[in-house]
């Protein structure tokens, strides 16, 4: 068994609880009892990180599979999370990860030191933290996002965006790239299947594009009948735009049933062609579909001269045109980090 390490991000209350203090959820926690991601326990009245150094697997993905389209289009990323998650999505495609609890055995015990090294070892340029929210295991992120800036590895977080404004600060300080899942569009949506709140999301998306350094994309699950009316589409749009502006890259991607929303069917591929077309005429000079099979709106094309650029085939590139960033055709500058 590994060693406890006390959590960052609480403080006592006057009855004999704690209050976590990580994301806008700020969980009471009593005496054994674990906060809502499960991975966060008072101790002895102390509070203590249990998914640190627990992941519950890796592998090695191609980026695009976060999604990343712009940040080293084609290049391979260690990929890995704990138990738990610190929102409750009735919708979650991961939810024997986010919904389980760290036990012995279905974690394995990794250092911050054996990440980085498992990354130097398969000799990939980048580390995601994914699957459940990496919100929860902050602590973990730092020390292993930090030792791989010093190993000139790259760090990603995959993320719902749902952290507090100071925390978000120290878990972010080493970190690369981020693609954030904004989930909607309607505080109804976020509230009733989310149980969390859409302030608090766009709220990091402005942060982090711009207050931060960190390359920024974003993804939007379509569920139907959820979130998918050209309407609500818009707005989002329209959002993006004026808060965040025109050169962040944005998935929409298609809903499969699981978990506990097994009745729904899944999302249509016109469905996302249409969002996608909503984006692009609205003035979004990147968006992308995900979780179907079509070129055409996975390929990333020169936003002046309409030149195909970056071609893909599911997660694979098949070709790279972009040449020092730049479309290879009218030598327009394209949004991103490339080779």
């Amino acid at each position: 068994m590994k060693e406890l390490i006390e959590a960052k991000w609480w403080e006592p209350t006057n009855n004999d609880k704690i209050l976590c203090t990580l994301c806008p959820r700020y969980c009471t926690i009593g005496e054994g009892q674990h906060g809502f991601c499960y991975i966060r326990q008072n101790i002895n009245n102390k509070l203590y990180s249990i998914g640190y150094g627990r992941p519950t697997g890796f592998a090695i993905d191609p980026i695009e599979k976060k999604p990343l389209n712009h940040f080293y289009p084609g290049s391979k990323i260690l990929s890995f999370g704990t138990a738990g998650c610190n929102l409750g999505c009735k919708f979650c495609q991961n939810w024997s990860i986010s919904k389980a609890k760290i036990n012995d055995g279905n974690s394995l015990v990794y250092s911050a030191e054996d990440v980085v090294t498992l990354a130097q070892n398969y000799r990939v340029p980048s580390i995601a933290y994914t699957y459940n929210d990496p919100t929860i295991f902050g602590e973990y992120v730092i020390d292993i996002s930090k030792i791989a800036r010093e190993e000139g590895i790259k760090s990603v977080m995959v993320t719902a965006g749902y952290i507090d404004k100071s925390a978000r600060k120290d878990v972010y300080k080493y970190i690369d790239a981020a693609n954030v899942d904004l989930k909607a569009f309607s505080e109804y949506f976020y509230h009733k299947l989310t149980f969390s709140h859409l302030e608090d999301i766009l709220d990091t998306l402005c942060w982090i594009k711009n207050e931060t350094d960190i390359w920024l994309e974003i993804t939007t699950l379509l569920i139907p009948n959820e979130n998918d009316s050209s309407e609500e589409i818009t707005q989002m749009i329209n959002w993006i735009l004026q808060n965040l502006g025109d050169e962040v890259p944005l998935h929409f991607s298609a809903f499969h049933p699981d978990f506990k929303m097994r009745s729904k069917q899944k999302t249509p591929a016109s469905t996302l062609l249409t969002a996608r077309n909503i984006a692009l005429t609205e003035g979004l000079k990147y968006c992308y579909t995900g979780n179907i099979y079509d070129t055409s709106s996975q390929t990333t094309y020169c936003p002046k001269c309409k030149t195909e650029l970056i071609g893909r085939g599911w997660h694979d590139v098949t070709f790279n045109k972009v040449i020092n960033g730049k479309c290879y055709e009218c030598g327009e500058k394209i949004s991103g980090f490339f080779e």
